[in-house]
């Protein structure tokens, strides 16, 4: 494992013990690189739409979750500039869901990641564009660490 991936793996783990959403949302993390991440949640009941489908709101927010980690793996904070997704597939009740965030570009200040959201057949439910913006602030303050 590189330096890099291993700041990563600190930073998402910071990450996930004071997101609360992410944890409402039932988020593992499976995998995590410099720039990269894997994660999966199930779709729960509550987290249904009037139609019996997967709200999009909590796709989006499953995908987004995804991008923070990707983003933030160096262990500077970074916020999202723009996001855009689409929906090819409805998510249903019981679907277990893989969000993947990966790197596509990135310059001093920004980058571009996609994040492609499938479930446990490899069907693609979203597609998800980010661009962020990276700060000088550190992640985790070293003085708490």
């Amino acid at each position: 494992m590189t330096d890099k991936d291993s700041q990563a793996v600190i930073s998402v783990d910071y990450m996930m013990k004071t997101d609360l959403f992410s944890q409402w949302l039932g988020i593992s993390v499976l995998e995590v690189k410099a720039g990269y991440s894997k994660i999966q949640m199930t779709l729960r009941r509550e987290m249904m739409n009037a139609f019996g489908i997967a709200h999009g709101g909590v796709t989006f927010a499953f995908a987004d979750s995804a991008f923070a980690f990707a983003c933030n793996s160096d262990g500077k904070v970074t916020v999202a500039l723009d996001v855009s997704i689409s929906f090819p597939k409805a998510g249903k009740e019981g679907d277990v869901l893989f969000a993947t965030a990966r790197r596509v570009n990135t310059t001093r200040r920004t980058g571009l990641y996609l994040v492609e959201v499938t479930n446990a057949d490899n069907e693609m439910v979203a597609l998800f564009k980010g661009t962020c913006y990276k700060t000088e602030k550190d992640l985790i303050d070293p003085a708490k660490m």
